[in-house]
C-alpha cells in the first residue's frame, strides 16, 4: 500500500465525520443540560434522540425528492415501509458506525501478485473506501482481487479527484502485476470513473459498472454542498461535457428505479451503456444487499478472472 493514501486521504474523511458527530453530540448535551437543565440521563437520551432524528430528517427529504421526481414500480405499503426502515439502518450503520472509526478496523487492501485481473471500488458523494467493507468481503470472497480509494476533499470538483483516483490505478496494476482492472462506481463515484476514462483512456481499464450513478445529474444535489453537488444538477455544463465523452469499453449501469439519492430514476440510465434494473433497495442500503452482490459477481467473473 502507499504511505502517502494510508497517511492523508485514507485518513480525512473518517477523521473529519468522527469529530462532526462529536460536536453534534456535544451541542445536544450543551442544549438539554445548560438549557433545559436536564439531568445526564435525559441529556443523553436527548443527544441519541437528536443523532437518529437528524438522520431521518435526512433520509426523509431523499424521499420527498423520490416521490416528487420519480414513478418507480409499486410496491405496497409493506414493500415502500421495507424499502424505506432498511435504507435508513443503512445510513445509520454507514454514516454513524461504519465511517467515523474506520482506521481502527477497516484493514489495507489485500492486493497480490498475480491475484487476476483486480476490481477497484470507487465510494460516491460524501463518503471513503469503509462503505465497501461487506461488498469487498463478498467480491473477495468470490475469488476477486478488490482494491478500493478514498477521495478527498469530499465537495471539491469531481475533475480535481481523478488525480487521486488515477494515482491508485497505476498503483493497483503494479502491485498485482495487472495491466488492466475493473472498475466499479456507486453514485458520484461513477462519473468520477467516466472523468478518469475521459482524461486518461482506456487503457488500465477493462471495463466499468456504475451503481446508482446520477448520469444526467439528480434533483437532489440542488440541496448538496461542495462544487460536485453543484456539477450533479441536471443539466449542469459538467454533466453536458461528459455526455459527450465515448469510452469504448464495456459500460454497464445498475440502474435503481426505487432510489432515493438519484431522481428522476432513469437519470441514471446512459445511453452507451447495458442498462440492468435493480430490485428494491435504496441507494445506500444498496452497496449491503446480497443480490446486487450476485450481479456484480455475474459482470465480473469472466474479466475479473483473466489476466
Amino acid at each position: 500500500m502507499c504511505s502517502h493514501l494510508r497517511g492523508s486521504t485514507l485518513a480525512v474523511v473518517p477523521v473529519s465525520l468522527l469529530l462532526s458527530i462529536a460536536s453534534e453530540i456535544a451541542c445536544y448535551l450543551a442544549i438539554a443540560r445548560y438549557w433545559f437543565g436536564a439531568g445526564w440521563g435525559i441529556a443523553i437520551l436527548g443527544a441519541l434522540g437528536g443523532l437518529l432524528g437528524l438522520r431521518a430528517g435526512i433520509n426523509g427529504v431523499g424521499w420527498l425528492f423520490a416521490a416528487r421526481y420519480g414513478s418507480p414500480p409499486p410496491l405496497g405499503v409493506a414493500g415502500r415501509l421495507r424499502l424505506i426502515v432498511g435504507e435508513y439502518l443503512a445510513f445509520l450503520l454507514t454514516f454513524v458506525v461504519v465511517l467515523p472509526v474506520e482506521r481502527l478496523w477497516w484493514p489495507a487492501d489485500r492486493l497480490p501478485a498475480g491475484g487476476g485481473r483486480p476490481l477497484l471500488l470507487v465510494h460516491g458523494y460524501g463518503c471513503s473506501r469503509g462503505v465497501w467493507w461487506l461488498l469487498r468481503r463478498r467480491l473477495e470472497a468470490a475469488g476477486h482481487t478488490v482494491a478500493t480509494v478514498s477521495l478527498f476533499p469530499s465537495y471539491t470538483s469531481i475533475g480535481k479527484l481523478v488525480p487521486q483516483l488515477n494515482q491508485r490505478i497505476e498503483e493497483v496494476c503494479a502491485a498485482t502485476s495487472s495491466r488492466q482492472l475493473t472498475l466499479i462506481g456507486h453514485s458520484m463515484g461513477g462519473l468520477v470513473c467516466r472523468s478518469y476514462l475521459a482524461r486518461h483512456g482506456s487503457a488500465r481499464v477493462d471495463q466499468l459498472i456504475t451503481l446508482a450513478t446520477p448520469h444526467a445529474g439528480t434533483e437532489l444535489a440542488r440541496l448538496g454542498l461542495g462544487q460536485n453537488a453543484r456539477e450533479m444538477e441536471p443539466g449542469s455544463l459538467w454533466l453536458r461535457d461528459m455526455a459527450g465523452e465515448q469510452p469504448g469499453i464495456p459500460l454497464f449501469s445498475l440502474r435503481n428505479p426505487w432510489d432515493n439519492g438519484v431522481m428522476p430514476p432513469d437519470n441514471q440510465r446512459l445511453p452507451e451503456a447495458r442498462d440492468i434494473e435493480l430490485p428494491p433497495v435504496g441507494h445506500v442500503a444498496m452497496l449491503y444487499d446480497e443480490q446486487i452482490a450476485r450481479i456484480l459477481l455475474d459482470l465480473c467473473q469472466t474479466k475479473g478472472k483473466s489476466a
